[in-house]
């Protein structure tokens, strides 16, 4: 599959995002830990363009009158209504059903990249 290279690696600070389009679609390139993911820049919901929304973290299971807050910059709230989504799986906090999309990244030479299909 054909890898689009399209950051350079001091351009998404850590924490924080760009956004890129590669072929016509809006992608969100995020760095975590040290670590790249990149998402589509489009709300399942109803289109929203997710990377202007809040970049979080979210309560974890824990016992009653427990409050446990975890995933500190992992979680993505989409601006328009809420819906929250794991930044590295996709994955939504609210059902099993819905997720974002997500996309292959690598860094070669310096330079991030991003692979539109998915393996």
């Amino acid at each position: 599959m054909k890898v689009h290279y399209v950051l350079d690696v001091d351009e998404v600070p850590e924490g924080g995002h760009a956004v890129v389009t590669i072929e016509g679609k809006s992608i969100g390139v995020y760095r975590i830990n040290g670590a790249y993911y990149a998402i589509n820049n489009y709300c399942p919901h109803q289109g929203a363009p997710m990377c202007a929304g809040l970049v979080s973290g979210t309560t974890l299971p824990s016992d009653v009158y427990e409050y446990e807050y975890g995933k500190k910059g992992e979680i993505l709230r989409c601006p328009w209504h809420g819906w929250e989504f794991d930044i590295r799986t996709g994955k939504s906090l609210f059902s099993e059903k819905i997720w974002l999309k997500t996309f292959e990244v690598s860094v070669l030479d310096g330079r991030i990249g991003v692979q539109l299909q998915r393996t």
